[in-house]
């Protein structure tokens, strides 16, 4: 018998009617919630997605997208050759005056090209999806807590709905926590951030250039500096094209030290475009947008992913690769995971039997990413945040094709398995050399 069976199943607070209920309730509809209700949906599971904003929104962001992220997209059925998509062969590294152009790799799973689309309509196109697979979408609701019975278990939330920010509730056995990096939910029960994991920071604003906006490549600076201290900048630069007259430009870095104060990413960025093409045209009368930032977490460093009824998935997990700052494919991936551990626990009857099942989650999680992400931590630490990407990228790595495309594979985590070839071979066994975590 379970704390919950024991206690009765009764709420921490007066009872009293929900406004809605569901199976599962999904806090946040960004990629990670929009990618959990589709799947969720799919498996014929009752489940309300809720969404304290409206669409189209703005969010800081890349707006690239990986194979593995196109790997996703395919499965939840997005219609990737309709209007706004731009489809791109691989990635451009740039530094020290020397560029190397990869094409991203072709295996026997994922893809073997990438995408972009801003983030203004992307969240929107997924949202919609998961309402027409059947997921109860709803917008303008902020999540205020978790409502949770006397054993302590999450059996739905509160919330307020509307200009008026009326008082609502809504109830569900399930609370997948989707609610980005403020991660509002999970510390309402105590699932606090673990400090000795990093969190990075991106700004990134739009330019008009009709130069670049329909190159085929992502294109990456590993040499930039931070202004007034002549050190490395504890990250990359980037510049995006969107196919449609913009280009997404930015900058992701992470803490040049665990205490110093954060990289000033605007300073940065305008030092940085100095030194492109004039013929670009990322200068100030071109911008298409305001320089916008935001914080990466990273690592894992929120767990343990599943407690007494609540999932956390994506940036509430800390779910950012502490290799490269990509985000959005790991938040679509955990999102079906997470939805296929749930359809399945559902099947079973409450108890302890439903826990076991989803106990799955957290060990799948951990199966995927905790030893790359630690490995990824470790040289974070050793040397992307004291000596940047420069380091990495020595002329002999760029004079090598083969050796830029082992590490560039690393970084952005695009390998198969099992091994497709030798070089997926050589980093499984590279990440199996880590020790396994614990939690």
């Amino acid at each position: 018998m379970t704390e919950r069976d024991k206690a009765g199943g009764g709420s921490s607070e007066p009872e009293a009617a929900a406004d809605e209920e569901a199976q599962v309730i999904v806090v946040g509809a960004g990629p990670a919630g929009s990618a959990a209700a589709v799947h969720l949906a799919r498996a014929g599971v009752d489940v309300l997605l809720l969404e304290k904003g409206g669409f189209p929104r703005e969010k800081v962001c890349g707006d690239g997208l990986t194979p593995r992220s196109v790997y996703q997209l395919v499965r939840m059925g997005v219609d990737i050759n309709g209007p706004g998509w731009m489809r791109n062969k691989g990635m451009r590294w740039v530094c020290e005056g020397r560029q190397v152009e990869l094409d991203w790799p072709r295996l026997g799973r994922l893809p073997d090209f990438g995408l972009t689309r801003t983030r203004h309509d992307f969240d929107a196109l997924l949202a919609d999806l998961a309402a027409a697979a059947g997921a109860r979408l709803r917008t303008g609701v902020k999540v205020t807590a978790p409502l949770t019975d006397r054993a302590g278990y999450v059996v739905g939330v509160t919330a307020s709905r509307g200009p008026a920010k009326e008082p609502v509730r809504y109830r569900a056995p399930l609370v997948v926590a989707a609610d980005g990096a403020s991660a509002r939910t999970a510390l309402a029960l105590g699932l606090e951030r673990d400090a000795r994991r990093p969190v990075a920071a991106a700004a990134r604003r739009y330019y008009r250039s009709e130069a670049r906006t329909n190159d085929p490549y992502l294109e990456l600076w590993a040499d930039l500096r931070c202004p007034g201290t002549g050190l490395d900048l504890p990250g990359y630069g980037w510049v995006f094209p969107l196919g449609d007259g913009r280009v997404n430009v930015g900058l992701g870095a992470l803490p040049q030290h665990r205490h110093s104060r954060p990289v000033d990413l605007r300073a940065a960025l305008d030092h940085w475009l100095t030194r492109v093409p004039a013929h670009w045209g990322l200068r100030e009368e071109n911008a298409d947008s305001p320089l916008r930032s935001a914080p990466l977490p990273m690592g894992l460093n929120r767990r343990p992913q599943y407690r007494r009824g609540l999932l956390l998935v994506g940036d509430a997990a800390g779910m950012v690769s502490p290799w490269s700052g990509e985000g959005i494919a790991q938040a679509l991936e955990a999102g079906e995971v997470a939805a296929e551990t749930i359809a399945l626990a559902l099947a079973r009857p409450a108890g302890p039997r439903r826990e076991h099942a989803l106990l799955h989650y957290p060990a799948e999680i951990r199966r995927r990413w905790a030893r790359y992400y630690r490995l990824g931590s470790l040289v974070g630490d050793l040397v992307f945040s004291r000596y940047g990407f420069r380091p990495v990228l020595h002329p002999r790595v760029m004079a090598s094709p083969r050796l830029l495309g082992v590490l560039a594979r690393l970084l952005t985590d695009v390998t198969d398995g099992p091994a497709h070839d030798g070089v997926d071979a050589l980093l499984h066994a590279l990440v199996r050399l880590v020790p396994a975590s614990r939690r």
